[in-house]
C-alpha cells in the first residue's frame, strides 16, 4: 500500500508517456524510510499492467567492489524477462564474449538452469545501451534503481553515459538517493545524477494515512488517541511507522486508547538496527555529534553539544544537517532526534569503552559549565570511579536535590555511586551510608537497615551513633523490624539517659526514647512504665523543642491506649505540643499521627481541625504532593466529628496514596479507612480493607484491631451472630492482655453487648453494658460516656431506660460527635413514643445526621439493640413493614392479616413517623439494612 505519493508518480506516468519522443531520466531523493523503494515498487507494479518493459537493480554497500554490478543487474533483469529464443538473439546483439554474467546465480526466474554465458564489462557498456534501444523499439522502459548511493565506480561511469544518451531511446530511468548520506558528495555520483530531473521529495504521512496503515497491519480501525499516538511517535515516516505496527501485531495490541501509551513505549529491535547500520556508514563528525546528543540528551544546550562532540560551529552545524537530511532529527532549531529508537542505535554502534569515555567527559563538561548537580551525575552514575575530587560532592547535592522532588530510588542510585569514590573506611563513608539508608528508607527498608549497620561502626562519638540509628526509624509512626529494634536498644545504651545529657547529644537521646517507648506499646508492663514517666515530667512536660514534643506524644499516646489518665489532662497535653508544632512539619517525620489518635479517643478535635487546615493551607501554597498520612489524620478527625461523608474521602485518599510507601503509612490509613467502613456500615469498604489486609499483613495491634471489627461486622451481617460474638470477646481480651482499655478508641465491648442481646442473653449484654459505662466514666471522654448510656437505657425498659437515653443526649450535646448525638437523640424520640418531645428529639437527629452527610442515623458502634430500625416498631408494625419489604400492595397485606386497609396505612404512618422517613422505599431499605447489622 503506498500512500500519498500521487505527485511522484503522476510525473513518473507522465515521462512514460513521453517517451516516444525520447527518454529522460529522474531522481527521487528523501531521508531514510521516507518510502523511496516502495515507490519503485509500485511503479514496477503499475508499468507491468500497462506493458511497459520494467528493468530493476538495487545496489547495495557491500556488492560496491564489484565492477558494473548495477548494470549487470539490469542486463539479468531484461534477460530473466525475455524468452529463450528471443535471450540468445539480444545476447548477441549486445556482444556477448562468453564470460558469466554471475559465476554462481543461475539467470533470474530460471533457478533450475545452469549459468548461461553473459557478457563482459565492454560488452555490457557498449552493448547494453544498444540492446535497451532494440527493446525499447517494441515497447517503453522503465529503469529502476534503488538506493544509488551505493553503486559501484563503473556502473556510476556507465550510467553517466546512459542519462546523455537517454534521449534517443524509449526509456525512462528513475534512481532513487538517500539523503544526507556521504557518498553523495562523490564527483561521479554528482557526475550521473546531474543530467535528472529531481521529483519531489515524499512528503511525511498524514494522519489519514496513518489510520489506512493501521487498519491494514492490525486489522482493524484504530480509535483517535491510539492513531495519534503513533502518528507523533513515527512523525510521518514511514518506515519507523510500519516498524511500530509490526511491533504491536507482535504483542497482540489493538488498536485502541489504552494500548496509546504502549506506541509510546515501543522502541522496535529491527528498526534500531537498520538505523544503526545507517549511522556506521557516516563521517566521523556526524557519529561525533550524534553520539554527543545521544550522551547529553536532547534538550542540551546545543555549545555543550559541539563541545563534546568536539566541532567548531560550522562543523557541527554541518553534522546536524546531515542528521536532518537523514530524517533522524526534528525539523526545529534545537536538534532533537525524532523518536527514541534513534538514540538507542547511536548507543548500540558504540563500544562500552567509548560509551563510558563519553560520559566521563560530558560529566567533566558540564561540572566545568556550572551545571546543576543532578545533571552531573546522571553522567557520573554510568562511569566507575572517575577520581575526581568532585564527584562525591555533586552526586551528594544530586541526592538532596532527587529527595526534594520525591524521587528517592533516583537519589539512592547517586549515593551508592558516590561510595565508589570514597573507598577509605572513615566517618565521610559513614555519612554518605547514612544518607543512602535515608533515601532507601522510601523504598527497601531492609538494604536502608543493612547500610546503617555498616556506618555505624565508623562513626567516632556515641551521639553520632545513636543519630545514625535514629535513621533506622525516622518517623516516630512507622514499623521497625527486630534487627533494628536491637540497634536502637544498643546505641541507646552506649548513649545513656537523656536527663544526663545536654545539647544535641540530649535531643538524640530524648528521640531515641520516644522510638523505643513507642515499639513497645503493645506490652502492658511498657505502657504503664510510659505513663510513670509522663508524671515525672511534671504539671508541664517541656514542648519547645522537636524531641521533647515526641517524647511527650508517644507518652501521650500510652496514656491514652490505657486511659491511665484521665481524658482532659491528656488533651490538655496534647494542645500544648500542637501549640509549638509547626504546621510546615512533613507528615513523615511530624508527631502529629499521635497526636491526632490521642485527641480523637479524647474527643476533643477543635484544635487538631485548625491546625490540619493550617498545614493544608501550607501544603497546597508550596505546592507540595498529598500524603497518605495527613489524609488518614483528617478522616480520623471527621470520623471523630461523626461527618461521615468527609471522613469517607479522606480515607480513601489515604489508602490509595499509602500504596506507594505503606511501610510507613499504611497501618494509619488502613486504620482510619477501616473505621469509616465501620461507622457507616459500608461493605465495599470493609471488602476492599479486607482484601488488602490479606496481601500485607496487619504491621501492630491497632491494625489488628480495627480488622478483626470489620470481620465481625461481616460475620453479623452473615447471620453467624455466634461466630461474630466470640471474635468480638477475643479481640476484646487481646487488647485488655495488652493494656488497651480505651472505650472510645477500641468500641469493642459494644459490638458483643449488642450480639449477646440478639443471642437471648440479656444478663450477659448488662453486665458488659456495666462494665463499659464504667470504663467509659474512668476515661472521662463525652462520646464514650454518652454511647455507654445510650447502650444500657436501650437495654432498659420503662422510665429507667429514658432516664438513661436522657442523660446520653445530654452528656452527647458536649461531645465533637454530632452523628453520636443523633444517634441518642433518635433512641430517645423512640422510646417517647408520641408528643412534641418525641417529634422534637426525632427532627433533631434528622437534622444533624443530615448534616454529618448520613440519610439517617443507623447503627452505629454498639447503637443498635436487635434490629436497629425494628426496635422502635411495635410488632404489628414490624409485620406490616415486613411485607412491604416483599413488594405487596396495602390491599395484599390487609388480605394477609386479616385487617382493613385503614389499619395497614395506620401503622405505617406511625413507622414513617417514628423512623423519621417519607415512604415505602425508605422503609424497605431501613429494615432490609436493619436485619442485617448487628453490633
Amino acid at each position: 500500500m503506498l500512500l500519498e505519493r500521487d505527485p511522484q508518480l503522476a510525473r513518473v506516468r507522465e515521462a512514460l508517456r513521453d517517451s516516444g519522443r525520447g527518454g529522460s531520466a529522474l531522481l527521487v531523493t528523501g531521508p531514510l524510510g521516507i518510502g523511496r523503494s516502495a515507490l519503485l515498487t509500485e511503479l514496477a507494479a503499475r508499468a507491468a499492467a500497462q506493458d511497459v518493459r520494467v528493468l530493476r537493480a538495487h545496489a547495495a554497500p557491500m556488492e560496491q567492489d564489484f565492477p558494473l554490478g548495477v548494470v549487470r543487474q539490469l542486463f539479468d533483469s531484461l534477460l530473466a524477462a525475455t524468452p529463450g529464443p528471443e535471450r540468445e538473439r539480444r545476447l548477441r546483439e549486445a556482444g556477448a564474449a562468453g564470460r558469466p554474467v554471475h559465476d554462481d546465480l543461475p539467470p533470474s526466474g530460471e533457478p533450475d538452469a545452469a549459468p548461461e554465458a553473459g557478457p563482459d564489462a565492454d560488452a555490457l557498456q557498449e552493448g547494453l545501451p544498444a540492446l535497451l534501444a532494440a527493446v525499447g523499439a517494441d515497447t517503453p522502459l522503465l529503469i529502476l534503481i534503488d538506493d544509488l548511493q551505493y553503486a559501484d565506480q563503473a556502473s556510476l561511469g556507465w550510467l553517466a553515459r546512459l542519462t546523455v544518451r537517454l534521449r534517443d531511446l524509449r526509456a525512462v530511468l528513475v534512481c532513487t538517493l538517500r539523503g544526507g548520506d556521504p557518498a553523495s558528495a562523490d564527483p561521479l555520483l554528482r557526475e550521473a545524477t546531474g543530467g535528472m530531473r529531481r521529483l519531489p521529495i515524499p512528503g511525511r504521512l498524514s494522519p489519514a494515512a496513518t489510520g489506512l496503515l493501521i487498519e491494514r497491519h492490525l486489522g482493524e480501525p484504530g480509535d483517535e488517541e491510539f492513531t495519534r499516538a503513533c502518528h507523533e511517535s513515527a512523525a510521518g515516516n514511514p518506515l519507523f511507522l510500519t516498524s511500530l505496527l509490526s511491533g504491536l501485531a507482535a504483542l497482540g495490541a489493538r488498536p485502541t486508547a489504552e494500548h496509546a501509551g504502549t506506541v509510546r513505549r515501543l522502541r522496535p529491535a529491527r528498526l534500531r538496527d537498520r538505523l544503526a547500520g545507517c549511522l556506521r556508514t557516516q563521517p566521523q563528525p556526524v557519529r561525533d555529534l550524534a553520539a554527543a546528543m545521544a550522551t547529553l540528551g536532547e534538550e542540551s544546550d546545543p555549545g555543550l553539544v559541539a563541545a563534546l562532540a568536539r566541532l567548531d560551529r560550522s562543523g557541527c552545524a554541518a553534522a546536524a544537517r546531515a542528521l536532518r537530511r537523514l530524517g533522524l532529527l526534528a525539523d526545529e532549531e534545537t536538534p532533537r532526534f525524532v523518536h527514541r529508537v534513534v538514540q538507542d542505535a547511536i548507543e548500540s554502534t558504540m563500544t562500552m569503552a567509548e560509551r563510558t569515555g563519553r560520559q566521563e567527559a560530558a560529566a567533566d563538561l558540564l561540572y566545568r559549565s556550572g551545571r546543576p548537580a543532578e545533571q552531573v551525575a546522571a553522567q557520573l552514575v554510568a562511569v566507575p570511579a572517575a577520581g575526581h575530587a568532585w564527584v562525591v560532592t555533586v552526586l551528594r547535592t544530586a541526592a538532596q536535590s532527587a529527595l526534594r522532588r520525591g524521587a528517592p530510588e533516583t537519589a539512592a542510585r547517586y549515593l551508592l555511586r558516590a561510595l565508589l569514590d570514597s573507598p577509605e573506611q572513615d566517618e565521610d563513608r559513614a555519612r554518605l551510608l547514612i544518607e543512602l539508608a535515608a533515601a532507601e528508607h522510601a523504598f527497601d527498608p531492609a538494604a536502608g537497615e543493612r547500610h546503617v549497620a555498616q556506618a555505624i561502626p565508623l562513626l567516632a562519638t556515641a551521639t553520632d551513633r545513636a543519630a545514625a540509628a535514629l535513621r533506622l526509624a525516622p518517623g516516630v509512626v512507622g514499623a521497625v523490624g527486630r534487627s533494628s529494634l536491637a540497634v536502637l536498644r544498643q546505641t541507646a545504651g552506649e548513649l545513656g539517659p537523656a536527663d544526663l545529657l545536654r545539647g544535641p547529644a540530649r535531643a538524640v537521646a530524648l528521640r531515641m526514647e520516644a522510638r523505643l517507648r513507642y515499639c513497645a506499646r503493645e506490652d502492658g508492663a511498657e505502657l504503664a512504665a510510659a505513663v510513670a514517666r509522663l508524671r515525672a515530667l511534671g504539671e508541664e512536660p517541656p514542648v519547645c523543642t522537636g524531641a521533647e514534643r515526641e517524647l511527650l506524644a508517644v507518652l501521650l499516646d500510652a496514656a491514652a491506649l490505657g486511659r491511665s489518665l484521665p481524658a482532659a489532662e491528656v488533651a490538655r497535653h496534647a494542645h500544648r505540643i500542637l501549640e509549638r508544632e509547626p504546621a510546615t512539619s512533613a507528615p513523615a517525620h511530624s508527631v502529629l499521627p499521635l497526636v491526632v489518635s490521642t485527641l480523637v479517643g479524647a474527643d476533643s478535635t477543635r484544635s487538631v481541625q485548625a491546625w490540619l487546615a493550617a498545614r493544608e493551607r501550607t501544603r497546597r501554597e508550596s505546592g507540595a504532593a498529598a500524603d497518605a498520612l495527613g489524609h488518614a489524620e483528617h478522616a480520623l478527625v471527621q470520623l471523630a466529628c461523626g461527618r461521615l461523608a468527609l471522613a469517607r474521602e479522606h480515607g480513601e485518599r489515604a489508602f490509595d496514596l499509602a500504596g506507594a510507601d505503606w511501610q510507613r503509612s499504611g497501618a494509619l490509613a488502613t486504620a482510619a479507612l477501616a473505621a469509616v467502613a465501620l461507622e457507616g456500615r459500608d461493605s465495599v469498604l470493609t471488602e476492599r480493607v479486607l482484601a488488602e489486609a490479606a496481601r500485607r499483613p496487619p504491621a501492630g495491634l491497632f491494625e489488628t484491631a480495627m480488622l478483626r471489627f470489620l470481620q465481625v461486622s461481616v460475620e453479623a451481617q452473615r447471620g453467624r451472630r455466634e461466630q461474630a460474638l466470640e471474635t468480638a470477646l477475643a479481640c476484646g481480651r487481646e487488647l485488655v492482655a495488652a493494656g488497651w482499655r480505651n472505650p472510645v478508641l477500641f468500641p469493642w465491648r459494644p459490638w458483643a453487648i449488642t450480639l449477646s442481646h440478639l443471642l437471648g442473653d440479656s444478663y450477659a449484654a448488662q453486665a458488659l453494658a456495666e462494665q463499659e459505662y464504667a470504663e467509659a466514666l474512668a476515661w472521662g471522654a463525652p462520646v464514650g460516656i454518652g454511647r455507654a448510656l445510650r447502650l444500657k437505657g436501650r437495654l432498659r425498659d420503662g422510665s429507667a431506660g429514658t432516664e438513661l437515653l436522657r442523660e446520653a443526649v445530654e452528656i452527647l450535646r458536649g461531645s465533637a460527635n454530632e452523628l453520636e448525638l443523633a444517634r441518642a437523640m433518635r433512641s430517645l424520640g423512640s422510646r417517647l413514643g408520641q408528643g412534641a418531645e418525641a417529634e422534637a428529639m426525632l427532627r433533631g437527629a434528622a437534622e444533624l445526621a443530615a448534616a454529618c452527610g448520613t440519610p439517617w442515623p443507623g447503627p452505629d458502634s454498639g447503637a443498635a439493640i436487635g434490629s436497629p430500625a425494628g426496635a422502635v416498631l411495635t410488632p404489628a408494625e414490624r409485620r406490616v413493614g415486613a411485607l412491604v419489604g416483599g413488594g405487596l400492595t396495602n390491599q395484599e397485606i390487609a388480605e394477609s392479616l386479616g385487617v382493613s386497609s385503614r389499619a395497614v396505612e395506620k401503622h405505617l404512618t406511625n413507622s414513617y413517623r417514628k423512623l423519621g422517613i417519607s415512604g415505602r422505599r425508605e422503609l424497605t431499605a431501613l429494615l432490609g439494612g436493619a436485619q442485617a447489622a448487628c453490633r
